[in-house]
């Protein structure tokens, strides 16, 4: 409804500003003929109708140019007032200052146009300079907790009084913040990857299902660590994507999962093919996470529970390169979770097409694993 007010008023403008004009030129052309007889009462009427009309036309452009100009003066003024407040604009945020804002409601047309691109610029400049300094704040916090760890523990060992005991503690502490070290490293490098410029990667056919088995069966040993038992309920689906990013979805949502599901817990993997998509979901039977975090929670360096994850070692960026690499494989991905009763990701990707119902039903090789796993056998 605005957007039409807006073209309707832009019409009625238009018609206007030509009436206005045309009005001027008859103006002009009738002062024009008063003039000329007010000096012919002087000089005589010149004796052909055809050069008295010519004078007349004349006299009457020249007044017209010369309401114009007259126009174009008043108006000046208020155009190099616009034209110093952008430029005065444009110096601020080259500068570093994106607090700039413009009144567009006080400018018409192009001027408006402009006020209205300079306010959008500034606004996503100070956005990705909030993001800036929030990533080096975080990059920062994270490096230093582990290396006040390290520098901690390495003056404690030289205590030549340290028992052997201690010593093999301290030391393993050290390897830990290491290994924490480098895994933020890695993150780092990964997500620099996925979020710079338009990624190309090589993409096949393969089956997703497999995929999928194979993720949980390569993470047994940790569920089977806390008793989680692990169901899966996969139908065979085929999929064109680049596998080893989709291998680091699902390597960090399973691992939030066992990180998150206390010992015994459930965690149900399915996966479903809907009309052109593959929708995959987790469902765990952990702490769960309150609705404020869900809303942040794929956000770089985002925590729900920074205690917990800072003790088992986790960035904040598993969940935020999970979201690239889906973005980047056309999908969505999304968590629906309730403190105290678990949390649900759901991912959807492009499908190339489903094939024939998994049947569940094997539980694992051995009969006294103390976690059931319904792992189908994939179908060659």
């Amino acid at each position: 409804m605005k957007k039409t007010l807006k073209i309707l008023w832009r019409i009625i403008r238009e018609i206007l500003q030509t009436i206005l004009v045309f009005g001027l030129l008859a103006g002009s052309w009738t002062a024009g003929t008063y003039i000329t007889r007010y000096v012919y009462t002087w000089t005589g009427t010149p004796p052909w109708d055809y050069v008295l009309q010519l004078i007349d036309l004349f006299v009457g452009i020249i007044i017209f140019f010369l309401c114009m100009l007259v126009v174009g003066l008043f108006f000046k003024h208020r155009q190099m007032a616009m034209l110093n407040s952008i430029t005065g604009a444009m110096r601020r945020i080259s500068r570093g200052d994106f607090s700039v804002k413009m009144d567009e409601h006080e400018w018409r047309g192009e001027f408006k146009m402009i006020a209205s691109s300079i306010n959008d610029m500034a606004g996503e400049l100070g956005r990705m300079e909030t993001m800036r300094q929030d990533f080096i704040s975080n990059v920062s916090h994270e490096i230093q907790s582990p290396l006040t760890s390290i520098r901690g523990f390495a003056r404690a060992l030289r205590n030549p009084r340290l028992t052997e005991e201690k010593r093999a503690r301290y030391l393993e502490i050290i390897e830990g913040e290491g290994r924490r070290l480098s895994q933020l490293s890695d993150n780092l490098l990964k997500l620099s990857s996925l979020e710079g410029e338009q990624p190309v990667f090589e993409v096949m056919r393969y089956r997703l299902d497999v995929q999928l088995r194979t993720i949980v069966l390569a993470n047994e040993p940790q569920w089977l660590a806390k008793r989680i038992q692990v169901e899966l309920d996969l139908a065979e689906v085929e999929i064109e994507a680049t596998e080893d990013l989709l291998n680091q979805v699902w390597s960090n949502l399973l691992h939030n999962s066992i990180k998150f599901t206390p010992e015994e817990g459930v965690i149900s993997i399915t996966l479903q093919a809907e009309e052109e998509e593959a929708k995959v979901t987790i469902t765990d039977t952990g702490v769960g996470m309150s609705e404020s975090d869900q809303l942040h929670v794929f956000e770089r360096f985002y925590k729900a529970d920074k205690s917990r994850n800072r003790a088992d070692g986790g960035s904040g960026l598993g969940l935020s390169i999970a979201k690239r690499i889906v973005d980047i494989h056309r999908g969505k991905i999304s968590v629906q979770s309730e403190l105290g009763k678990g949390s649900t990701f759901t991912v959807t990707l492009p499908c190339t097409r489903s094939l024939k119902r998994s049947q569940t039903g094997d539980q694992g090789k051995t009969a006294n694993r103390p976690a059931r796993l319904k792992v189908p056998k994939a179908h060659s």
